[in-house]
């Protein structure tokens, strides 16, 4: 259950990737609150910014060429990006951890699933081996493995992508992070196993009392389990709201573009719905609105200016010049 406590803050966060066509400017000026027991989704189309985010926020984005610009993520109100490499190691797995799309990623091949997920509680907690290991057991339990004992001797290869993507989860949880991000967390899952690990994420955080952030590309996900929405585009987050206002009563064209995208059982159309064009190059933006060469209501200032974040109902925020 969600609370009024803020727990992360992003504020005007940037981070540019040095290129030899130019500098990309994958996440410019992003900045929104994640309240404790919270869920915000973080949706838009493929290299908007999403992932780059995330990496920022817990200090990862690849070196040489990515590097935070600046901006200040407060967790609790210490900066995070003012901490040395050494505190983040400590706070990163601890206080915030990560779910990445492809859970072999994250899954080392030669080493057993206990080893892996004993690894991070060693590290953290400083537990005696058959406190580790009872630990291992008891997060297996937690996210639905059957016969954890069997298991936690067991490689990656020998799961499936959903009990993969569940031990994944383990992982994570492994050492009770306040806060857990998930990038794309059902990308590699079918559809009804999807499903199953929405529940389970669900009922983990209501279990740990965790605040989530959710990456996707997919509304149903949205739908399912976010609180609030916050959608980016061209690396910027054009429109915030909570989740059903935002279905309800979409303010900015591009979200209104991305929900007339989406397929409708009862609807017999001959043509999808698509959106025109292609998203701007990041090292080369366009002067004034990024969306505005595809977007349907675009006016001259448009094209010149890029607008400012107005309010449209309480909590409901875009980045439009249509609320000017």
């Amino acid at each position: 259950m969600n609370s009024n406590e803020t727990i992360l803050e992003v504020q005007d966060l940037k981070t540019y990737f040095y290129t030899s066509l130019g500098v990309v400017k994958a996440v410019d000026g992003v900045s929104f609150e994640l309240k404790k027991g919270e869920t915000l989704g973080l949706v838009g189309e493929s290299g908007c910014g999403k992932s780059i985010t995330c990496f920022s926020i817990i200090r990862l984005v690849p070196p040489p060429a990515g590097h935070i610009v600046g901006g200040k993520v407060l967790l609790h109100g210490e900066d995070l990006l003012t901490k040395s490499e050494k505190e983040m190691t400590g706070i990163r797995g601890s206080r915030i951890t990560m779910i990445l799309q492809d859970p072999m990623m994250s899954l080392n091949p030669l080493f057993t699933i206990g080893e892996q997920i004993a690894e991070p509680i060693r590290f953290h907690q400083r537990l005696g081996k058959f406190e580790v290991w009872e630990k291992v057991k008891e997060m297996l339990r937690l996210v639905h493995i059957p016969s954890p004992e069997v298991r936690m001797r067991e490689y990656p290869h020998q799961m499936s992508g959903g009990m993969r993507q569940r031990i994944s989860g383990a992982m994570t949880l492994s050492c009770q992070p306040e806060i857990l991000i998930a990038d794309e967390p059902t990308t590699a899952l079918d559809v009804t196993i999807q499903a199953q690990f929405l529940s389970l994420l669900k009922e983990i955080q209501e279990k740990a009392h965790l605040s989530m952030i959710v990456v996707t590309h997919d509304f149903g996900i949205v739908a399912r389990i976010c609180d609030r929405v916050a959608v980016m585009y061209a690396g910027k987050i054009v429109e915030t709201a909570a989740t059903r206002e935002l279905f309800n009563n979409p303010g900015h064209p591009y979200t209104r573009a991305l929900l007339n995208s989406l397929p409708k059982m009862e609807a017999k159309v001959d043509k999808l719905y698509t959106i025109e064009g292609q998203p701007p190059e990041l090292h080369a933006l366009p002067p004034g609105c990024s969306f505005a060469p595809r977007c349907p209501s675009v006016k001259e200032i448009c094209l010149k200016e890029y607008p400012s974040q107005k309010e449209i109902t309480a909590d409901h925020y875009a980045r439009c010049w249509l609320h000017g």
